[in-house]
């Protein structure tokens, strides 16, 4: 049984990394071998130069940093303290008001599109990188996962900050967050890689180049050819958009999967 389950692992991961393998050799080759079964590497940077002076990447670069990482900075203050006290503080309804915030687990983001879109209206933020942010400011996913951190830190050191006069926030700051480092790595790093790659919600409240983010700009680029698509180019600019996750899962991958073993989740 163990042998079948580890075949079907590598399985799954050849099929995974036959299409980035294909994309990365293709940005690096010239365009006429893009589509050619001839086994020949030529190696070129002539496709990353096309597609980053064909399109405002610097731009969507930049609104793609601003949106991502505001969106985590308010996550993480938000979610740190929904789940300390979800985690140590005891008031009324506690268990039930957590059981609602798992129910968004449960809900799929574009079921929410039509009433966040309604709500941007009223509140004039269509076509601004606030608006695109906004819906997300509050995490399900983030107040669990350090919920369960939380509740494995030993509430003594909690009673001795306490005893040195340390008031709720600097218990926070000083003890759970210290502790919890790799608990916070791991969302981040599911947080940034989300909304990285987000693509409807932006597709649908951004029109401007001011505003758009990669994903979306990617979207427009591949569009642009009218005689068809320029392969290179196309995965060039694909390359540049997925890189940075890419880059950062290989450098926080064991404190990925450490902490969601730490968390518990399977």
């Amino acid at each position: 049984m163990k042998k079948l389950v580890d075949a079907s692992a590598y399985i799954l991961a050849l099929l995974w990394v036959i299409p980035l393998v294909w994309l990365v050799v293709t940005a690096f080759q010239p365009k006429e071998l893009a589509t050619t079964l001839t086994p020949q590497f030529v190696f070129t940077f002539e496709n990353f130069k096309d597609a980053w002076n064909a399109a405002p990447f610097v731009q969507y670069y930049k609104n793609t940093f601003i949106i991502v990482f505001g969106i985590l900075t308010v996550q993480l203050v938000t979610a740190t303290l929904a789940a300390y006290a979800f985690a140590r503080l005891n008031f009324w309804g506690k268990d039930i008001i957590f059981l609602i915030f798992l129910i968004q687990l449960m809900i799929p983001a574009d079921i929410l599109i039509f009433p966040n879109y309604n709500v941007l209206v009223d509140l004039g933020l269509l076509d601004s990188k606030l608006g695109i942010m906004i819906p997300y400011f509050a995490t399900a996913f983030g107040i669990f996962l350090l919920r369960q951190t939380f509740k494995t830190i030993p509430y003594e050191l909690e009673e001795a900050a306490k005893l040195d006069g340390c008031n709720m926030l600097q218990i926070i700051w000083n003890i759970y967050v210290p502790l919890a480092k790799p608990t916070f790595i791991a969302f981040g790093l599911v947080s940034v890689s989300h909304h990285w790659s987000n693509f409807l919600w932006p597709l649908i409240v951004t029109n401007s180049v001011e505003n758009r983010p990669l994903t979306v700009g990617l979207s427009i680029f591949a569009k642009s050819f009218e005689t068809g698509a320029q392969w290179g180019q196309v995965t060039a600019a694909t390359f540049m958009v997925i890189f940075p996750l890419l880059l950062a899962f290989f450098i926080f991958q064991k404190q990925f999967i450490s902490s969601f073993m730490q968390s518990g989740i399977k």
